[in-house]
Formats: C-alpha cells, sequence, structure tokens
C-alpha cells in the first residue's frame, strides 16, 4: 500500500515537472515585444532579445513575436523585450525569469542551493563583462557608434528625432557604463573584457552539454543569448565575433542550442 502511495506521488511530481515545462503555469496568451530585427534593434537589445527567447523555448513555452519601432517606450522599465500576458506587463531578462517562477516555471528548480549560488554568480559575470563590453563597443567606439548603432537606432524616426534620440541613448550608455566603471576603458581593455568573460565561461562549461546537470538552466539561455549575437551581430570587424571563435567549447554550445532550441528559418526573425 505505502509504495503504490510514493510510486503514485512520484508519478504525479513527474507530471508536475513536465507540465512546468511546458507552460502549464500561464493560461493565456504570451506576446513578446521587441524592436524590428533587421534594420533597427541595436546589439546591447540583440542580446536580451534573443536570451528572453532561448529562456521561453527552454521552457516550451508559446510566444507570439510582436516588433514595434517603439517597443522601449512600450516598455515599463524602458528596456527591451518584455512579455505580455493578459493584462501583465514584465520587462528585461531577470524579471521575466522571476514572474515565470512565479508561475511555476523554472529550469533551476532541479539545482542544489550552491548550484544556485553558482548559477547567479557566472550570471552576474556575464552581464557586468559580457553586457557592458557590448554596451561600450556599441556606443563608446566612436566607428561603431556612428555606423552602426546610432543609424540602426534612429531608424524608424523621421529627422531630427532620428539624429537626437540616438544622442540621448550613447549619453544614457555613457552613464550606465561610468557607474560600471567602465567609461574610461580604452577599447583594447573592453576587448580583453571580452577575452577573459569568454575564458571563464569555457572553463566553467568544459566537455559539459549545459552548464549544469544534464539540462538547461536560465544561465545557458543568458549565455546563449550573448554567444549567438556576439557571433551573428553585424559590426563594422569581426573582432568580438573572433574573440568567441577563440573558444571552440562556447562555439559548440552555440551550435547545440541552436540546433535543439531554433527551426533555421526561424533564426532570421527571432
Amino acid at each position: 500500500m505505502m509504495a503504490s502511495l510514493v510510486e503514485e506521488a512520484a508519478q504525479i511530481h513527474a507530471q508536475g515537472l513536465e507540465s512546468n515545462l511546458q507552460g502549464g503555469g500561464i493560461d493565456e496568451e504570451l506576446e513578446l515585444y521587441q524592436p524590428f530585427q533587421k534594420d533597427q534593434i541595436t546589439l546591447p537589445e540583440e542580446v536580451q532579445c534573443m536570451a528572453v527567447k532561448t529562456l521561453l523555448h527552454m521552457c516550451k513555452i508559446p510566444f507570439s513575436l510582436r516588433l514595434r519601432a517603439n517597443a522601449e517606450n512600450m516598455s515599463p522599465s524602458g528596456g527591451v523585450p518584455f512579455i505580455k500576458v493578459g493584462p501583465q506587463i514584465v520587462s528585461e531578462f531577470d524579471p521575466i525569469v522571476e514572474y515565470l517562477d512565479l508561475k511555476g516555471i523554472s529550469l533551476s528548480r532541479e539545482l542544489s542551493g550552491s548550484q544556485r549560488s553558482e548559477m547567479k554568480a557566472y550570471m552576474a559575470l556575464t552581464v557586468n563583462r559580457l553586457y557592458s563590453a557590448e554596451v561600450y563597443l556599441s556606443w563608446c567606439c566612436e566607428t561603431i557608434a556612428n555606423k552602426v548603432t546610432k543609424p540602426r537606432y534612429g531608424a524608424p524616426y523621421p529627422w531630427p528625432l532620428n539624429k537626437l534620440l540616438p544622442w540621448y541613448k550613447q549619453r544614457e550608455a555613457k552613464k550606465y557604463l561610468k557607474v560600471q566603471g567602465w567609461l574610461e576603458k580604452s577599447q583594447d581593455e573592453v576587448y580583453e573584457e571580452l577575452k577573459m568573460a569568454c575564458k571563464a565561461l569555457s572553463d566553467k562549461l568544459d566537455d559539459q552539454y549545459y552548464f549544469f546537470l544534464d539540462r538547461p538552466s536560465e544561465l545557458d539561455a543568458l549565455v546563449f543569448g550573448h554567444l549567438y549575437s556576439l557571433l551573428t551581430f553585424q559590426l563594422i570587424d569581426d573582432k568580438m565575433a573572433d574573440i568567441v571563435n577563440s573558444f571552440p567549447t562556447l562555439t559548440r554550445f552555440v551550435e547545440r542550442i541552436q540546433e535543439n532550441y531554433f527551426i533555421a528559418p526561424e533564426m532570421d526573425d527571432v
């Protein structure tokens, strides 16, 4: 009798975990809003949008992609992407992770306490180094800023907004970098920071399929968002892509995630 009850409880638990990963905690349609992909989105925005899309795919949550020129202005935090579920709107990666967790959907539920702490440390590393490098190179490297970032950011708007809005955004980016202690770095120092972050992630991943256990975590989604964007986003040169490509462990990781969670035609529109 007791054995059968234990077996039944185990089956219910397993079914509940599978239901969570299939998005069972979200009953309404989930819409994901971001800027236009092909001619508007900037590298830092592309990274965040790709990370959230990967997270949703890994959680097996279906979503409808909504492209809006004013997605940034529609967002409650001013950051993209944001998701809309019924009347609820949640923006940016970490708050979206927390929202899903409140709905009973979590990729890291099976991690131990020490593993969760380690995961959060690597997520902080990813944000502090990779994201700061992406913001710096997009907005503080004058050649990239003038030839790529500013024209893309201002693309949907008529003159003079297409000149004024990128200027304001650049000023905002420099304020962020100053707080992070990155504004005074040289371009070579930023590339070195990017290389050190990639090495730390490569050493952690080693020969594993995912960063933890045998399944993806929020860290896998976030890191893929960064690495995929660094490898594919069109800038004036391939220096950032070359750094990522110098770590075969990371490029193989990107290929695996892309193959397992994205279909080929979708990558043109994600």
